[in-house]
Formats: structure tokens, C-alpha cells, sequence
């Protein structure tokens, strides 16, 4: 009959299997509390399904325990100008294959007469593997060495505060436990890079076993930093 092919399909569809039915086509009320019952485990099995993908697909959330300092600094390192940060991750857990890029934003003019309000220009970050790859196991320093090919090679200490640009930093990488690729952003203006500072240490050893002090990841120090740019050092090194 028609009951007895229906009751045979929903246990085909919810795979209960095909040995002796119980149920038979002249109970309509069990047919009825069955048919209910799958619509309702569907339900759940849905809002299940989806909850533990919005939670592991939450990549923000892992984003939010990646932190950066709030003022960028300027001092000489290796006897070079250089731009630093520092970046670190509150998290156990580590991130994998994480990158860092730095790219300036600035309004630019062209030889032509073209205003470009947001011109983007990506700078290269020192790394002695030559890549952007970091292993953030511990707060790190990021360090841009102010060459010829960066944008702030021709600007001094006093020309800092006048000059309308933002550096656009960012860390991308992939959470361990999920697999997700997961970004975090932060920005710094003139007003937020101090000339002539540099950062405190906060990774200490006792006994071989390291510590991190994060209530001090932001502060920084005054340093001896040449007022010049990079490009009047690399012309007159005895400014050093």
C-alpha cells in the first residue's frame, strides 16, 4: 500500500535499516509522531551544524588576540634608519605560516597632473630569509629599513609631523586549530611614530624558561636617533 511504501522510504532517507518493522501502516498516530520526530532532528542537526560552523568560521575572533603596539618608532639599527613596531599573540594556540606586509597610503601628484588620493606603495620588511614570513612564538619586532626604495627615505624628523600619510600594517596567517585563514590590521599616522625611540624588552630567561611581560608591550625609550633623513645619513655617515 501506499502507508507501507511511505513508512519504507523514511527508513531509507534516515537509514534506520531494514529488519522487521514495528510500525505498520493502521497505526496513523505512530506514523504521525514519526514523521514529527525526523522533521525535528533535522531541525537540530541543522542548528547544530551551523553553530559550530559560525563559531569556528569566526576568524575576527582570532584576529582580536593578535595585538600591535600603539605608536610605531624611528631609530638606527645595523646603522640604518629604521621604522618598528611591535606585534604579538595572546594565544597559546600559534598561528601558521603568518606574513606581515606593511604598505604606505598617501595622496600623490603625478608628473602628468593626476592627484591620486590614495595611493598605495608596498615597503619591504627586513626578514633575514628574505621572506615576510614570521614564527610568532613570542612578541616580535617588526623592522623596515628606511632605503631608497622607501617611501621615507627623503623624510626627516621635523618633516614627519607635516606629512599626510598612514602606514597600513597587516598579519595574516593561518589559526592552527581550525585552519582558517584569519587577518588583523592596525594603522599608524605621523602623529603615532616617535623619531628617536625605541622599544623596551619585555622577553625575559630565568632558569631557561622565558616570560613575557605584556603590561610593558608598548613602551618605549629615547634613544640616539640622527633628526635627519635617510637619505642626508647615507650621504654623510659621519653623522653617526
Amino acid at each position: 500500500s501506499f502507508t507501507s511504501a511511505f513508512l519504507f522510504s523514511i527508513e531509507v532517507q534516515v537509514t534506520i535499516g531494514f529488519g522487521g518493522r514495528m510500525m505498520t501502516e493502521e497505526c496513523p498516530l505512530a506514523i504521525t509522531v514519526l514523521i514529527l520526530q525526523n522533521i525535528v532532528g533535522l531541525i537540530i542537526n541543522a542548528v547544530m551544524l551551523g553553530c559550530i560552523f559560525m563559531k569556528t568560521a569566526q576568524a575576527h575572533r582570532r584576529a582580536e588576540t593578535l595585538i600591535f603596539s600603539r605608536q610605531a618608532v624611528i631609530a638606527v639599527r645595523n646603522g640604518k634608519l629604521c621604522f618598528m613596531f611591535r606585534v604579538g599573540d595572546l594565544r597559546k594556540s600559534m598561528i601558521i605560516s603568518a606574513s606581515v606586509r606593511i604598505q604606505v597610503v598617501r595622496k600623490t601628484t603625478t608628473p602628468e597632473g593626476e592627484v591620486i588620493p590614495i595611493h598605495q606603495v608596498d615597503i619591504p620588511v627586513d626578514n633575514p630569509i628574505e621572506s615576510n614570513n614570521i614564527f610568532l612564538v613570542a612578541p616580535l619586532i617588526i623592522c623596515h629599513v628606511i632605503d631608497k626604495r622607501s617611501p621615507l627615505y627623503d623624510i626627516s624628523a621635523s618633516d614627519l609631523a607635516l606629512q599626510d600619510l598612514e602606514l597600513i600594517v597587516i598579519l595574516e596567517g593561518v589559526v592552527e586549530t581550525t585552519g582558517i585563514t584569519t587577518q588583523a590590521r592596525t594603522s599608524y599616522v605621523a602623529e603615532e611614530i616617535l623619531w628617536g625611540h625605541r622599544f623596551v624588552p619585555i622577553v625575559t630567561e630565568e632558569e631557561g624558561v622565558y616570560s613575557v611581560d605584556y603590561s610593558k608591550f608598548g613602551n618605549t625609550v629615547k634613544v640616539a636617533a640622527p633628526r635627519c633623513s635617510a637619505r642626508e645619513l647615507d650621504e654623510k655617515p659621519s653623522i653617526l
